[in-house]
């Protein structure tokens, strides 16, 4: 056990992701499976396979994703990522916390207001304007969404492979952590509050999977929200950050559809000295 510089607890978490396909035709992918350090998190150590060896070019997106790029040739290929990671023990809230008006955001967060493709933003202002109408503008307004979403939208994990926009899982009522985030996104827009996506790893998930969850820009800062854990315990490691889910795949292929034969995700908490010496 640690502190960050703001006397957040601390936990170090061992991170694996493994990915297979057959592969018929040389195939390029777009991988986003590299956690990078920040406020919230410190990247110790990393290991990055890919099998069979091909060359791999690596560049940063528009939101600073670090994204690999390669062709995969024909026949059995493999990919397995690991990572020990520091972070925050729980998540950090800011109760009270100020709307930011929009003509004070910085230029870099303006572009999370604005509606795409699975959050349709124009279509939740009434409906935001009414479950908000009791919060203080700011963060007081995100938890009220976080509040109303975990309590309307029903869990169904069985119905993940459907990826839906906000207003689809609004009309069915269920969803899961992807769709969440999606929805709570776009009502938090409608209120000119900048808010992204999340996509990462969560230590503790069951079923364990990749998991996704939303910050919201207010109080000068972003703050970090999951519909899934409303209390704010910790444990999150991130890979990418984006408007909604077409900016954070942690895959993707280009070519006749690829489904993978084999994906598996394992998030361990582990002590300070198994990390190494990397602080």
């Amino acid at each position: 056990m640690g502190l960050f510089n703001n006397g957040t607890a601390i936990m170090w978490l061992r991170t694996q992701f493994t990915l297979a396909f057959d592969i018929i035709e040389p195939t390029p992918f777009l991988l986003m499976l590299r956690p990078r350090s920040g406020a919230q998190q410190w990247v110790a150590t990393e290991d990055y396979r890919i099998e069979p060896s091909v060359p791999v070019f690596e560049f940063t997106d528009l939101y600073g994703n670090l994204c690999q790029r390669l062709v995969a040739q024909p026949g059995e290929f493999g990919i397995v990522t690991s990572a020990e990671v520091m972070t925050a023990d729980t998540l950090d809230t800011g109760a009270g916390a100020p709307f930011v008006p929009v003509q004070d955001l910085p230029d870099d967060v303006l572009n999370f207001l604005l509606p795409s493709r699975y959050c349709e933003t124009e279509r939740f202002s009434q409906m935001t304007a009414e479950i908000c109408a009791d919060a203080t503008p700011g963060y007081d307004q995100v938890a009220a969404i976080v509040a109303w979403v975990a309590e309307s939208i029903v869990y169904d994990y069985e119905g993940g492979h459907l990826l839906v926009s906000a207003v689809e899982v609004n009309e069915r009522g269920s969803g899961v952590c992807r769709d969440y985030a999606h929805l709570a996104i776009a009502m938090c827009r409608s209120l000119c509050i900048p808010a992204r996506l999340v996509v990462g790893y969560l230590h503790e998930l069951e079923p364990m999977d990749l998991h996704a969850w939303f910050e919201a820009y207010v109080g000068g800062r972003w703050y970090a929200f999951d519909v899934m854990r409303p209390l704010g315990t910790g444990g999150y490691v991130a890979t990418g950050y984006g408007r909604d889910a077409a900016d954070v795949a942690v895959f993707t292929q280009f070519g006749p559809p690829l489904i993978p034969r084999h994906l598996s995700v394992e998030v361990k908490r582990i002590t300070r000295e198994a990390a190494g010496d990397a602080i």
